[in-house]
């Protein structure tokens, strides 16, 4: 009978102790995968980040760069056509002020990639490119709701990158280009929703249901990166022109 109450004890502890031991591998094993996580978190903004003459710039600084080029070389032509096709006053004024505030972002976003060694893109990207395809087959009012609609959703996505970019660089002349790129998109998110033919509850289900960008698993190459091909300038086949084209940087810029 005491042998049976003896292992009894033994097997009880043997299970307790086991138990403890369950538990604290699991406390700890999501500690030690995060750990092991290449990716994430400040090794990602270290491993993206270089240094330059202006302060260091980051993966996301180099993003939002591109991403002001590329803006223009598509906004630019649709302004220009807004003014031809616009059906109301409004609607050309909205083309008006594309046409402005991006001559002006273009020739800043070119002067910021020079100083920093950045090559830019010289034309749209696929997306921005089926965009201006929409906008040319459409005519009447149908222009100027997809007129309205698609630069205002496409000024929504910039307008979050940009405020993002603008709470965190710590790269002087982004964080410039960043306050400039502020004024310009709130300038022209306000125009399009002046035409009257925003439709927010569309812009809200967009938002809502947007996927969120894939993570990073690994680190981005160390460096300004060149454009995946070299940069061509190609004009649209609507006719409308782009801004000028992005000169290869100066290798000693950063320096």
């Amino acid at each position: 009978m005491r042998s049976d109450k003896r292992t009894g004890l033994v097997s009880g502890t043997g299970l307790i102790i086991a138990a403890l031991v369950a538990t604290m591998v699991a406390l700890a094993f999501p500690i030690w995968s995060y750990a092991d996580r290449s990716g994430t978190g400040l090794d990602t903004l270290t491993a993206q980040t270089v240094p330059t003459a202006f302060g260091p710039l980051s993966a996301l600084d180099r993003e939002f760069v591109t991403r002001v080029r590329l803006a223009g070389l598509w906004e630019l032509p649709a302004g220009q056509q807004a003014q031809e096709r616009g059906t109301t006053p409004a609607v050309r004024r909205a083309g008006e002020h594309l046409i402005e505030g991006h001559t002006f972002l273009d020739a800043r976003v070119r002067n910021v990639a020079a100083r920093l060694g950045l090559e830019l893109p010289n034309q749209p990207n696929p997306q921005q490119r089926q965009w201006l395809t929409t906008l040319s087959a459409a005519h009447g009012i149908a222009y100027d709701q997809d007129f309205a609609n698609i630069l205002r959703r496409a000024h929504g996505k910039v307008f979050a990158l940009v405020a993002q970019v603008r709470a965190n660089t710590r790269n002087s002349l982004v964080r410039d280009l960043a306050d400039d790129a502020n004024t310009t998109v709130l300038d022209h998110i306000k125009v399009l929703e002046a035409t009257g033919y925003v439709d927010f509850d569309a812009l809200a289900v967009d938002a809502a249901t947007a996927s969120p960008p894939p993570l990073t698993h690994s680190a981005a190459p160390p460096g300004p990166v060149r454009s995946p091909s070299s940069p061509v300038p190609v004009t649209p086949s609507s006719g409308y022109p782009l801004p000028p084209a992005a000169a290869r940087p100066n290798p000693t810029a950063t320096s």
